[in-house]
């Protein structure tokens, strides 16, 4: 099974400036990072703290926002989309 990994623009130095990646051979989100990690040394630490995604960052399969379901609803198939999107904050 392959995934689509859409990489933001601050993060894409790891990824050797490839805003996608895939990763095979993932059945949960973890095991996509744990992929990037392995494929981009480095990257895990801009992802991931104390063990918990970064507050500061969305992550979304396909167009469902992962933070809002539930764990047993993230399921990864084949062909599946994951993007990492950094919050944006600021204005008047």
């Amino acid at each position: 099974m392959t995934v689509t990994v859409h990489i933001p623009e601050p993060l894409q130095k790891w990824t050797k400036n490839q805003a996608t990646v895939e990763v095979a051979d993932v059945i949960s989100i973890d095991d996509v990072i744990d992929s990037l990690e392995w494929e981009h040394p480095g990257i895990k630490d801009k992802l991931v703290e104390n063990g918990e995604i970064r507050k500061y960052l969305n992550i979304f399969l396909n167009d469902e926002d992962i933070e809002f379901m539930k764990d047993e609803d993230i399921r990864l198939n084949d062909g599946d989309s994951v993007f990492i999107i950094p919050s944006i904050a600021g204005g008047n």
